[in-house]
């Protein structure tokens, strides 16, 4: 068999049968479009590669699967980024033969890479503190960034979640916050008093009012919680703007991320004596093996200062 045409990114259409799997994921099982634009990526990748092997997802064999990995490895993709990858091709492929469309599942017995579970890195207390109270001012963005950060650790929530937050969901009287998560689930979380003061002070005119456009750009930008400088729905990208700018200001470097800060929001409940179901409640887990590490996480820093402060946990005299 002669080598298959170089096909190439510019010119790519995802295979209508690929099309119909991420329907069937939006409308039988309600992933988001986050999700759903992940799983594109990888199936376009998937697709691409098998089109240079001149195969498609219908004549598709589990060497060409294995081959796939390989590729992915050899790139140098971390196990996590390729078993995300695979688990996107084992799904399509499942739903090609449960619809029908083709006898058998060649990603079946295609091995999945062992992701390493690493424990989720946490800042202090302190850290927070001064994170916090590192955005200093009294302007629009200071009082916007204090918010966000107040309300991306006091609700553990992810970054997701906080920008699609609205007007209406907020509830500042009873300290409440409405979000919205993944797989559209709808959960309600305590907001806490420093977030709420923190929201509150962003509402007054010389906040968000002195962000707001003459007039809205985009529907659904007038019901914004969070504005960026033009008067728009601050973006994901705009929030992670936010968080790792004023994380290097006061020298936490480029390693601070929104997720640090819900890492650091289950850890310090937990830490303090926080029931895991709350916790696993609060943050919005399926399932609660998934809140779980965070009780390693607990269990390490306590037996970290054990060592460090008992006289004989060394045995030093």
């Amino acid at each position: 068999m002669g080598a298959a045409p170089e096909i190439t990114d510019a010119d790519f259409v995802l295979d209508p049968d690929l099309e119909d799997f991420l329907t069937w994921l939006a409308v039988e099982r309600g992933r988001s479009v986050n999700t759903l634009a992940a799983y594109r990526r990888d199936l376009s990748r998937y697709q691409l590669h098998l089109a240079r092997r001149g195969r498609t997802v219908m004549s598709a064999s589990p060497d060409d699967v294995i081959a796939f990995v390989h590729v992915l490895t050899g790139e140098g993709l971390a196990a996590s980024s390729v078993t995300r990858t695979l688990v996107a091709v084992r799904g399509a492929h499942r739903f090609l033969v449960i619809e029908e469309m083709r006898p058998d599942d060649p990603a079946a017995d295609v091995e999945i890479p062992r992701v390493p579970r690493g424990l989720p890195k946490a800042l202090t207390v302190g850290q927070i503190t001064a994170l916090i109270e590192g955005v200093v001012g009294d302007d629009p963005v200071a009082r916007r960034d204090r918010a966000i950060l107040e309300v991306l650790y006091g609700t553990g929530a992810r970054v997701s979640e906080i920008v699609t937050v609205s007007l209406s969901d907020v509830d500042l009287h009873d300290g409440l916050v409405r979000l919205m998560g993944k797989g559209s689930k709808e959960r309600i979380v305590p907001l806490g008093r420093h977030a709420a003061d923190a929201i509150a002070a962003w509402y007054e005119p010389s906040g968000r009012g002195a962000m707001q456009p003459e007039r809205w750009a985009r529907r659904g930008d007038a019901e914004a919680v969070f504005l960026n400088q033009r008067g728009g729905r601050l973006s994901r990208q705009g929030i992670w703007g936010v968080v790792t700018s004023r994380g290097r200001a006061v020298g936490l470097g480029d390693e601070l991320t929104p997720h640090v800060l819900r890492h650091s929001c289950a850890t310090h409940m937990l830490d303090h004596g926080a029931d895991i179901r709350t916790v696993q409640e609060l943050l919005g887990h399926a399932s609660i093996s998934t809140t779980q590490i965070y009780t390693m996480v607990s269990t390490e820093r306590l037996m970290s200062v054990y060592r460090s402060a008992h006289p004989r946990a060394t045995g030093r005299s």
